[in-house]
């Protein structure tokens, strides 16, 4: 495996099982543990806008791995090109309404989980490796 292929891989891990890490486990057997709703929300608030830049410096270097295998075009011709600028775009548009001070938790929460699903469906698809030729 070349350097590029594992750091899409560990990249990958890191900001995909995170996320999914965070949302379907960590909060749940948190509310499951009877701790107070208000200290939940106020870790879940704490540790989302940190994985969502993880995630958004994972597609970065998600994004630079593709374009050294694939080329320029790959960014909108290919389904993982096209999944990590959804992630860029929907990681941008979660700190926008952060920075803004907007009090907007759905349209986060859904930005959210939005990246969760592009960061599984970029998991299914197959680790760009250069093309011999």
């Amino acid at each position: 495996m070349s350097a590029g292929a594992i750091s899409w891989l560990i990249a990958q891990t890191f900001w995909v099982g995170g996320i999914w890490l965070l949302q379907f486990l960590v909060m749940p057997a948190l509310t499951k543990m009877g701790m107070a709703p208000l200290l939940i929300d106020d870790l879940m608030n704490t540790l989302k806008p940190l994985l969502v830049g993880l995630a958004a410096c994972c597609a970065v270097l998600q994004t630079v791995v593709l374009i050294a295998a694939s080329g320029l075009p790959s960014l909108w011709r290919d389904i993982r090109g096209q999944l990590l600028l959804a992630v860029l775009l929907m990681a941008l548009s979660y700190f926008v309404v952060h920075w803004l001070g907007l009090q907007a938790p759905r349209w986060q929460l859904f930005n959210y989980m939005v990246l969760a699903f592009c960061g599984l469906l970029l998991v299914l698809q197959s680790v760009p490796a250069k093309h011999a030729g």
